[in-house]
């Protein structure tokens, strides 16, 4: 064994695993549409490979809990098959689950995010069940920290949804993700959604069909697994070194 994923593991295994493990790793993810050539499991399946991946370089010092397979996706809505949780029933779901493994000895998570909608859900729930349960919760976006690799290979000025960085690490991570037949363009329409984006001087809601009407943004005919591994390799490079030294540093303390 050279990772610890609890849906593959029986009581006992983990009874011996709970000697050296100290942070969960609870993937997060979403069940919507990406567009007309990535399956709607995507964030799903993305946060879970990479956890899985992560859980490998920190062997034998976490564990990867169950995945989070539907996560805040109201803006996706009018995109057929699209389910979404509200963001009080995303941070019920992390509270028992995080209270759950808490009662197995655990005191500190990550959860791991393929979703940005999930994002300002996620700040909020690692403030407050870190302070109402008594543990220490993190969260990270999967590759967001890949700044170099994203950089130098994704040119599109808009991009982060069934783009080339998302397909690109799709085809690295999962290729069955992705309908390569029918790789297409961001259809990106005009509106007020320009001026409510992050970084933005005002932020506020939209639904995806007002930015783009085949539900995707940025230029997929660009991904390649090349570009995919380059930008997932120089995360979990990030992720791990970070997780490596809360992990020494939360021991000293103790």
């Amino acid at each position: 064994m050279n990772s610890y994923l609890l849906t593959e593991m029986a009581y006992p295994e983990v009874e011996e695993a709970l000697k050296t493990v100290k942070l969960a790793i609870i993937p997060v993810g979403a069940h919507e549409q990406h567009g007309p050539h990535m399956l709607e499991s995507c964030d799903a399946v993305l946060a879970e490979k990479m956890a899985n991946k992560l859980a490998e370089r920190l062997f034998p010092n976490v564990i990867v809990a169950p995945t989070v397979n539907m996560g805040v996706s109201h803006h996706h809505l009018n995109f057929a098959g699209t389910i979404s949780l509200r963001p009080s029933t995303l941070i019920s779901i992390l509270k028992d689950m995080i209270e759950s493994l808490k009662h197995h000895g655990i005191s500190q998570f990550l959860l791991l995010n393929a979703h940005g909608g999930n994002q300002s859900t996620l700040s909020v729930a690692s403030l407050e069940l870190s302070r109402e349960l008594d543990v220490k919760i993190y969260y990270a976006k999967t590759t967001a920290s890949a700044k170099t690799a994203i950089s130098q290979y994704v040119k599109s000025p808009l991009y982060g949804h069934s783009c080339e960085r998302e397909v690109s690490e799709a085809l690295y991570l999962a290729p069955h993700l992705v309908k390569i037949n029918r790789l297409e363009k961001g259809d990106i329409q005009p509106g007020i959604w320009k001026e409510l984006r992050q970084n933005k001087a005002v932020q506020g809601p939209y639904q995806y069909e007002e930015m783009t009407a085949n539900g995707c943004i940025g230029d997929a005919t660009q991904a390649s697994e090349e570009i995919g591994k380059e930008i997932v390799e120089e995360a979990l490079n990030n992720v791990e070194t970070t997780i490596k030294e809360i992990l020494e540093l939360t021991t000293i303390r103790i």
